[in-house]
């Protein structure tokens, strides 16, 4: 039986008398990236910060590679690298003179600190910034640094929080691709509230809304949600909507105004060739007929809703 990398089991927090996660239960036990989506106040950072050890939760059992976080939490984070939302950089420092401290945190030996830290540099491409301060560092290579030392004491584990917030198109096109990188040989678990990034990282997704697990599967499934449901028409010579609504597989007529409408259907992945051909047959003048896709926005509101959750 294959070895389970991260178990959670019922696990659940309370801040004062609020729940703030209930039952999340979890298990990864391959590499690659895992995206935890959620919306701001959903309980990502604090299903992470119960996974890497940094809170204590109040019900349930988490592990990592088969170790009780809670009951050996030096052994457990020695397994873990984490990159919290505002990375915990020390501006004043060189990147050399931060990672170096970092190594020493994390109690790699004396005799290997240096290699440990010329290869999370080499791996994160900043070797060439060595010497340089980290407060004069742009936002990317910042993120690059906080990387380096996530992954630095080579963890089975990295757990990301938000990395991509708050960089430029350009910053975020390179730490996507540093992500898929440091993926390779290990799990990356990638937290953000952003649907489109964990969309274009991760190969499994699970959703977190409310404190509760709505949604946890491939992506392939999750995308299965975007499949077309309406097309959008516009014409000349528009009939009636019972017209329309004659067509086999349409369920509903809205007109947008008097040559656009809007036709729902039943799924059916040929109904635009079957209007064409009703256009074509009787007249309508068809002029423009694209097929809509629900956004990923409104498929995030739809699983996010007090029924799902």
């Amino acid at each position: 039986m294959e070895k389970s990398i991260i178990k959670i089991e019922h696990l659940s927090h309370k801040y004062s008398s609020s729940w703030a996660i209930r039952d999340i239960n979890m298990e990864i036990n391959k590499s690659g990236i895992v995206g935890l989506l959620g919306s701001n106040g959903a309980g990502k950072s604090t299903t992470m910060n119960i996974l890497c050890g940094v809170l204590n939760q109040t019900e349930g059992k988490v592990y990592i590679n088969g170790i009780d976080v809670r009951e050996q939490p030096e052994l457990a984070k020695k397994q873990i690298g984490f990159l919290p939302q505002n990375a915990p950089l020390y501006l004043d420092l060189t990147v050399d003179e931060y990672l170096t401290y970092c190594a020493e945190l994390r109690f790699i030996p004396k005799r290997e600190i240096k290699a440990a830290v010329a290869e999370a540099k080499e791996r994160c491409g900043i070797t060439h910034f060595s010497s340089r301060l980290i407060g004069n560092l742009s936002g990317g290579y910042r993120q690059r640094v906080g990387i380096a030392q996530a992954i630095i004491h080579h963890p089975a584990v990295v757990v990301l929080d938000e990395p991509t917030n708050g960089l430029d198109p350009n910053q975020i096109i390179e730490v996507r691709a540093l992500i898929k990188e440091i993926a390779t040989d290990r799990l990356v678990i990638f937290s953000s509230h952003i649907l489109t990034e964990v969309q274009l990282l991760c190969k499994d997704i699970t959703m977190i809304e409310g404190g509760r697990i709505v949604f946890a599967d491939t992506m392939d499934a999750f995308n299965n949600y975007v499949e077309p449901h309406s097309v959008l028409m516009r014409m000349e010579n528009p009939p009636a909507a019972a017209a329309f609504l004659a067509i086999d597989g349409i369920t509903k007529v809205d007109f947008l105004t008097e040559r656009q409408v809007r036709l729902y259907f039943n799924g059916d992945e040929q109904i635009a060739e079957t209007v064409i051909a009703a256009s074509v047959q009787h007249g309508w003048k068809l002029r423009e007929i694209n097929l809509d896709k629900s956004s990923l926005d409104e498929i995030f509101k739809q699983l996010s809703t007090p029924s799902n959750v």
